[in-house]
């Protein structure tokens, strides 16, 4: 029994490991992107138009002959970025309403309630494409947008711990002993919340690189000429037959990189 359980937990910690090794990995190559040997990403040549991957080009060239390396890598700076973005603005913004809705009592925390779920009501995408809509196209909204979206899942799961935590024995002690509400909520449920928020919010990750890609790919994101991984299998979908490297390259940045950001989440929850 004992060295079943050992087995299980030297698999989670190799599994953890490797999935952490990916992540640094795929965050260094992304974030040293202006420092690594590639092209500009916006460089264009006419003469190389739809160019098939080579020893010049790994990965080939787009319909501007620009190197898809190059754009690859600026253009995971930005989905990851806008990505990461959205999710800091829905914890930040989830976490202080659904404190205040578990902390208040009678109507005032069943409005936040009530906002959670109207929010909810609307599938992710669209209130996304409505946040949009009212700010305009644009990276910076795309961050706002998708992390409107994500609000009432983060504002939900921290009202229910509070909920949980107020009715919890280290509270009520605390309140006997005098100490007041404010340090309660910073010391005894800000501090049990933290872990499965972030928990929650690396699962989310994932989720959020879907978004801002298929927003991109909408064309609500970033402007052209600038690369980002949902505007590049936007520009690539007219030669999948002729050159299925256009879409196929982001195309399969996304698939891996959410993967190892949903695995990597999954390791942390368990």
């Amino acid at each position: 029994m004992m060295a079943a359980v050992q087995g299980t937990r030297t698999r989670f910690r190799r599994r953890t490991l490797v999935l952490l090794a990916c992540s640094l990995v795929l965050l260094a190559i992304v974030l040293l992107a202006p420092l690594l040997p590639t092209q500009a990403p916006n460089l264009t040549d006419l003469s190389k138009q739809l160019d098939p991957p080579s020893s010049l080009h790994p990965l080939g060239t787009d319909f501007y002959g620009r190197d898809m390396v190059s754009r690859l890598l600026h253009g995971g700076r930005a989905t990851l970025a806008v990505a990461a973005a959205a999710v800091v603005f829905a914890v930040v913004l989830g976490g202080i309403a659904g404190l205040l809705a578990g902390s208040m009592q009678g109507w005032p925390g069943q409005f936040w309630v009530g906002a959670f779920d109207l929010m909810l009501a609307f599938p992710t995408l669209l209130l996304a494409l409505l946040v949009v809509a009212v700010l305009g196209p644009g990276l910076p909204a795309l961050a706002v947008a998708v992390g409107v979206a994500s609000v009432p899942g983060y504002g939900r799961l921290v009202r229910a711990l509070t909920l949980s935590l107020q009715r919890s024995a280290f509270v009520d002690a605390a309140r006997a002993v005098g100490v007041g509400p404010l340090r309660i909520l910073t010391h005894h449920i800000i501090r049990n919340i933290i872990r499965p928020v972030l928990a929650l919010a690396t699962i989310d990750l994932g989720r959020a690189i879907i978004s801002v890609a298929a927003l991109g790919y909408l064309g609500l994101g970033a402007a052209p000429p600038q690369a980002e991984w949902g505007l590049m299998l936007y520009e690539g979908r007219g030669y999948i037959a002729s050159a299925p490297w256009a879409s196929f390259v982001p195309g399969l940045a996304i698939t891996l990189t959410v993967l190892i950001v949903t695995f990597l989440g999954d390791a942390l929850v368990e």
